[in-house]
């Protein structure tokens, strides 16, 4: 009994962290006696409020959308490329249609016109129509006369002005041709020093087929800058990637051309060579002579 004794004796200590077991235990007891682990209730959601908040939240992602999308400005469907055409939604044949349609001289004035022209689906016209901006004179042409005009005779070349002398004023005694047109054919006399051939004013931006040719019924080049003109049949790259519109693949195929024909035979053999500017050929030929020699 002696031996079995010391092991009931505690010091102070032990007995403290025995008592404080005990209430631990008893704590420990209440708390799950009295505490109420059931599921808690689903809160109450208010349906039209969670529905307004959803069509915000789809609102204020459609206008993020929308501001990622290049915006389009007005423009004038005639002077589409190929960048821009891609941007628009257009295949590369409903590009090249319309390059083709424009490298005859011909102008596009309607949207019913451009989708005729290019092939372009009742869809994509719908939603790019809209941006098209035509010349003034297409929109609102001038009111026919109630009477008809006395016909006129064609004037001669004598009786016009020369191209390269009128000034503003005259310029725009011409419908279509207003203060911007006149001013910028006459930017473009004074920076090239003269026209060389009424086909330069092809070159001016803003000027339409239409416009251009009642230009030419009132004017012509009388007295044309003095160009010098390369051999066709005998130039090398260097010289023919000095002329406008020819760089050094269009340079290259041309005398891959010229050695394949054994030299050309007119000007236009030049529409068989790849990738040349079929739209600017009459611009080129200025500074092209021929010659077999």
């Amino acid at each position: 009994m002696k031996n079995i004794k010391p092991h009931f004796v505690f010091t102070k200590q032990q007995r403290t962290g025995v008592f404080l077991l005990l209430v631990l235990i008893v704590a420990a007891q209440g708390i799950y006696y009295f505490s109420d682990f059931s599921s808690p209730k689903p809160l109450a959601i208010d349906q039209e409020k969670l529905a307004a908040f959803e069509h915000e939240l789809d609102s204020l992602k459609r206008v993020s959308e929308a501001k990622k999308k290049p915006k389009i400005y007005p423009f004038n469907p005639n002077y589409i490329t190929d960048y821009k055409g891609y941007t628009l939604g257009m295949s590369t044949a409903e590009i090249d249609r319309l390059h083709n349609f424009r490298a005859l001289n011909k102008w596009v004035n309607s949207a019913s016109e451009f989708q005729q022209v290019t092939q372009v689906s009742d869809s994509l016209l719908k939603a790019i129509s809209p941006y098209f901006k035509f010349p003034e004179w297409v929109t609102n042409p001038r009111p026919k006369s109630k009477f008809k005009d006395r016909a006129t005779k064609p004037k001669t070349y004598a009786q016009k002005l020369d191209l390269n002398k009128a000034s503003k004023a005259a310029l725009q005694k011409v419908y279509g041709v207003g203060e911007k047109l006149s001013q910028r054919i006459i930017d473009y006399r004074t920076k090239h020093g003269g026209f060389a051939a009424n086909a330069e004013l092809g070159e001016i931006y803003g000027l339409s087929a239409e416009v251009i040719e009642r230009l030419l019924e009132h004017f012509a080049v009388k007295t044309p800058r003095p160009i010098q003109r390369v051999n066709l049949n005998t130039a090398t790259r260097d010289q023919l990637v000095n002329i406008p519109y020819i760089d050094y693949e269009i340079a290259y195929n041309i005398i891959e051309q010229r050695t394949l024909r054994e030299g050309f035979n007119s000007f236009d053999e030049l529409t068989k060579v790849k990738g040349f500017p079929l739209n600017k050929i009459e611009i080129i030929k200025l500074y092209l002579g021929l010659s077999n020699e």
